[in-house]
């Protein structure tokens, strides 16, 4: 379990638009980052799966001179990530970012991936139509699931809750930016406020995860659950303990 404030971390997890896992270095040398993943993941080999990673390097304090590119990626790729690309790199870093095989994704590249190429730059500005009315804004709802979600499925809830009716196998990831509500056995790993959300929460009828998160303060389930909610009601919600983020869980009384 990971209990240090998120600003000390070394390294942080977001999701993101264009289809990859935004990796946010503190930390650019790859023992110090080897420690934070093992404390963050519980040493989990297989915690990811295979996702696409942009290492984000806007957070690093002091840029260091060099960056050993081959211990990096090695690490990450140890836990079943496989970075693509780098952005908010120094540029006097670049050139060898390119040799490691990584693409330099700057915020526009970012944008045209997500919404398209610009169009080609014209002589002369071409007359503008009149804007269209914009559609009306509604607040994000909440995801519904019917089924069971089998081993190897994700399902993430973007923007709002995520409710699970048929429960959730082992080998299985649920994500949701809110939190996250399981009416039947949650078995795989849970990942709720995805986006940074303290005050999210974990509910299940049937507690048995092997992983579970809040914000990105991790649990997981090594050593077994505590017999006064494995198999029972139990509600998961992220506690300050001083200067310390820690995860607590408690029983549910569903009688």
């Amino acid at each position: 379990m990971s209990s240090a404030p998120p600003a000390a971390r070394p390294i942080e997890f977001r999701n993101a638009t264009l289809g990859a896992t935004i990796a946010v270095l503190r930390e650019t040398e790859p023992a110090r980052l080897a420690d934070a993943l093992h404390t963050m993941l519980g040493g989990m080999p297989d915690f990811f799966n295979g996702e696409a990673a942009v290492l984000d390097f806007s957070a690093v304090a002091t840029p260091p001179s060099r960056i050993d590119w081959a211990g990096l990626t090695s690490l990450l790729r140890r836990y079943r990530l496989q970075p693509v690309g780098v952005r908010n790199l120094p540029p006097e870093l670049a050139a060898t970012a390119r040799q490691a095989g990584l693409a330099l994704l700057d915020e526009a590249e970012l944008r045209e991936r997500q919404g398209g190429s610009p169009p080609p730059p014209q002589a002369a500005p071409a007359p503008q139509p009149a804007s269209p009315e914009p559609p009306p804004s509604y607040p994000v709802g909440t995801l519904f699931i019917d089924k069971p979600l089998r081993s190897g499925q994700q399902v993430y809830a973007r923007g709002g809750d995520l409710v699970l009716l048929g429960g959730v196998s082992n080998g299985s990831e649920v994500i949701a930016d809110g939190s996250i509500h399981c009416y039947g056995p949650l078995r795989g790993r849970a990942l709720a406020g995805a986006q940074g959300d303290p005050t999210a929460r974990i509910l299940s009828t049937n507690f048995g995860p092997e992983l579970v998160s809040i914000a990105g303060v991790y649990r997981t389930f090594e050593q077994g659950i505590s017999a006064g909610v494995a198999g029972r009601g139990a509600l998961v919600r992220l506690t300050e303990i001083g200067n310390e983020q820690k995860l607590r869980i408690e029983a549910l009384q569903l009688d």
